[in-house]
């Protein structure tokens, strides 16, 4: 087996050993892309920066050491299939980090773990008693959110939580909806369907979505039957392949348009139509929310675009303020999100 060290990332992406040892040491010169990239990886094989320390090196000022915890199975992040938004993400929070003096440590954490007591989190507890402020990256459990929400500030990145002492940056999921709906309206759709899916940790990100997607249709007029709900209370939950087949008798039976909560729902589902023999848009349009690069085998998506970079640096920076302001008011940021229009999206089929 390999020895985990930064030899070990500088192989893995190809870079040098000294590239790599300066993204760990915040230097200036690095691209934020790059940094992040590097500590994906360091996060995959599970390598923690400890700085050398000697008793006879001169005292240095106390810098912030922020962790970033990205909840999510490895099977689903490391997938090759989709863009990993997250690097986006990293890139944005290490380039304020940057600015800011601060250096960052990531990791994953199981999201079925519902206790810090849990391997998932015992693993880095030595690194969590160094850190001065954490960035949480998707959704987690309530019973986690409450026992780190005693431990240290924390800022979380593309979700919003209920719990009163986080803070959030997240983009107004409601106008991202808004735009995607009436991008279709505007080809002539009015029977439009919602599709999501079950996940490990409840996603409230696509509950947003889908108060959004309801909203939205009601302000314009448009019936809603709860038949074409995908996944979403009171509709029944089904898995991968049976909402993709459901999703396909519901086209069969007359929705022209599906709205994805996700881009990676999005191509799920064009490729399980495709194989159902219903073409993605000359028999149903679809669109999606993220903004992720687009797969080789499906078309360009109409989809809401998420500032991911943005995001992260957005989140860094509020995190500088509650370390220096523990106890101030939490605040919730809304970015915008523009619809960018896709070869997914068509008029709906003319009638026979």
């Amino acid at each position: 087996m390999a020895e985990i060290n930064q030899q070990l990332i500088a192989e893995r992406l190809q870079i040098s050993r000294a590239t790599v040892s300066r993204c760990f040491t915040n230097h200036p010169g690095i691209n934020p892309v790059t940094r992040a990239r590097v500590f994906q990886v360091a996060a995959e094989i599970g390598y923690a920066h400890l700085e050398n320390r000697t008793t006879r090196s001169k005292k240095k000022p106390a810098k912030s050491t922020f962790g970033v915890l990205i909840c999510s199975d490895e099977e689903e992040y490391y997938r090759t299939d989709y863009q990993n938004p997250s690097e986006q993400i990293l890139a944005g929070v290490t380039e304020c980090a940057q600015l800011n003096g601060a250096s960052v440590e990531v990791h994953l954490v199981d999201p079925k773990a519902r206790s810090l007591s849990d391997p998932s989190y015992t693993q880095i507890e030595k690194l969590r008693r160094r850190w001065n402020g954490l960035l949480l990256v998707y959704p987690f459990p309530d019973s986690i959110l409450d026992q780190l929400a005693l431990l240290m500030p924390l800022v979380s990145l593309v979700e919003q939580f209920d719990h009163s002492g986080i803070d959030c940056v997240d983009v107004d999921h409601y106008k991202g909806i808004s735009a995607a709906i009436e991008h279709l309206v505007g080809q002539g759709h009015r029977r439009i369907g919602f599709f999501t899916r079950r996940y490990e940790v409840e996603a409230s990100w696509s509950f947003r979505r889908y108060a959004g997607f309801i909203e939205k249709m009601v302000r314009l007029r448009l019936p809603v039957l709860p038949a074409d709900i995908i996944n979403v209370f009171p509709s029944r939950e089904l898995n991968e392949e049976q909402s993709i087949e459901y999703a396909a008798e519901r086209t069969r039976d007359g929705v022209t348009a599906w709205v994805c909560a996700a881009d990676h729902q999005a191509y799920d589902l064009i490729r399980g139509l495709y194989q159902r023999g219903i073409n993605v848009p000359a028999h149903v349009s679809v669109t999606g929310f993220d903004g992720i690069k687009t797969p080789k085998d499906c078309p360009d998506l109409g989809t809401i675009l998420i500032p991911f970079r943005e995001i992260g640096a957005t989140g860094t920076q509020r995190l500088v303020e509650r370390v220096r302001k523990r106890f101030g008011s939490t605040q919730h940021v809304l970015i915008d999100c523009p619809f960018k229009p896709g070869d997914s999206v068509g008029p709906p089929p003319s009638k026979k």
